[in-house]
């Protein structure tokens, strides 16, 4: 690896890569099928992804027509890899046998290990027979809607296709390791002003908030409109935030700590709510809700931001989706695509349907939508909310940093790049886009 690695970050041609020797194996962040039951009885929140997630050197798979090796400079910390690796809801080795399960290429998925990671930033080192528009060389970044181009129920919106996956969570090889197999599609340019760490951290989170809330497949968010958007500091949250402001939007940003009021400031946000400093107890007991909590909680937005939000961005569950489908304007959308705190979902469905509101669920996005999310961060009209970096070695911590809650924005973890700011190639345009602006999550949290 040391001599691709020097390759790649010498910028080295298309045919110097391609002659180099591809390893045997190759190192990568692992949960293990044999420790599945290893949190049995433990409550998920002292489940301790330090345990159950390994570092070590893996076969690498043999390369299908349409995909790619990509030599992983950064990858990031995703909820879906806390959840592989505290097997809650359930061991992804399931997702992996039943890919197993279709054909020969399906195979090489269903291991007795998992190479987790839903991100990644990177240079392509081969391609297989069928790709077309990538060559040996790009540099790129990964986004996770791993689909069969050839399953009819895969076109026209595609994250509707009936063997759709999120690669890393529900397929083997992903993104924290230093080669990843990935589909030709799932590839986009690599944003020249950021380095490879702050290139890493977009695109599941960033595809995810711009279906929600810009694509004619969620919110369809307009000009005017206010949004509430809860965790607003996190990695979801904080691309949210900025679609409503680039949108000409008004957001409403929850969080829990005046550290991460501060950092919306910063980004532009002048409506914050600080759930922890208004103590809202929107479940009186285990079983019962509070309506009149909700009713506080309403009527501190609308003093904020003169009315109720049309829109609410809705990811954390049962905590608060009572209050969500309350506090949602008449006839407005509550948009939800994951449920951290839970997802048996209880709400007064008095309050939906005699206000015409809607719950519209949303996962990820197809490729047209990670697409053009991709193409605002190359423009600089989005920002990396890199929060912090960790070494391939540390995915362990970085994981339960996650999972903890302990972080704002997004963690970045270093794979191939031996080090941090690497990857830059178009400084002028990181000048004009504004370095303290860039790093401005960085700067939060450190």
């Amino acid at each position: 690896m040391s001599d691709i690695l020097s390759a790649a970050l010498a910028g080295a041609p298309a045919e110097e890569l391609a002659a180099l020797p591809l390893p045997g194996t190759y190192r990568a962040a692992v949960v293990r099928r044999s420790e599945t039951e290893m949190f049995a009885g433990i409550e998920s929140a002292q489940k301790d992804p330090r345990a159950s997630l390994h570092v070590e050197d893996v076969p690498l798979p043999e390369l299908a027509p349409d995909e790619a090796y990509v030599a992983v400079m950064a990858s990031s910390i995703n909820f879906n890899t806390v959840w592989t690796s505290i097997f809650e809801p359930l061991p992804t080795f399931g997702f992996l046998d039943r890919l197993g399960k279709e054909g020969v290429w399906g195979r090489r998925h269903a291991l007795d290990y998992h190479v987790v990671g839903s991100d990644g930033s990177g240079v392509v080192l081969r391609t297989g027979s069928a790709v077309r528009n990538w060559k040996v060389g790009d540099k790129v970044t990964i986004h996770c809607n791993y689909v069969d181009d050839q399953d009819p129920s895969a076109h026209d919106d595609s994250m509707l296709a009936a063997t759709q996956r999120i690669w890393g969570f529900e397929t083997n090889f992903g993104g924290l390791a230093d080669i990843a197999v990935v589909k030709a599609n799932q590839l986009m340019p690599k944003p020249t002003h950021l380095s490879w760490e702050e290139a890493a951290v977009n695109a599941l989170c960033n595809s995810t908030s711009y279906r929600m809330l810009v694509s004619h497949n969620g919110a369809q968010m307009a000009q005017g409109d206010k949004v509430l958007v809860w965790g607003a500091s996190g990695g979801l949250g904080s691309f949210a935030v900025q679609y409503v402001l680039n949108g000409g939007g008004t957001p409403i940003g929850v969080v829990s700590s005046p550290e991460k009021v501060a950092l919306l400031h910063d980004l532009g946000v002048d409506a914050v709510i600080d759930r922890r400093e208004a103590n809202y107890r929107f479940w009186s007991d285990e079983h019962t809700q509070d309506e009149a909590e909700w009713r506080r909680f309403g009527k501190d937005i609308r003093d904020l931001v003169g009315g109720e939000p049309d829109i609410v961005f809705e990811h954390p569950g049962r905590q608060t989706m009572g209050a969500s489908v309350f506090a949602c304007t008449r006839g407005g959308i509550i948009v939800t695509c994951a449920a951290t705190s839970g997802y048996m979902i209880e709400y007064d469905n008095r309050h939906l349907w005699m206000k015409l509101k809607t719950i519209k669920g949303s996962h990820f996005a197809n490729y047209r939508e990670a697409w053009d999310a991709n193409q605002l961060v190359c423009q600089g009209k989005v920002l990396p909310p890199l929060s912090a970096v960790y070494t391939l070695e540390e995915v362990g911590e970085a994981a339960y940093q996650v999972h903890h809650n302990l972080h704002e924005g997004k963690i970045g973890v270093l794979c191939l790049a031996p080090g941090e700011g690497l990857g830059i190639d178009d400084a002028e345009l990181r000048r004009r886009v504004g370095e303290d602006r860039i790093t401005l999550f960085r700067r939060h949290g450190a």
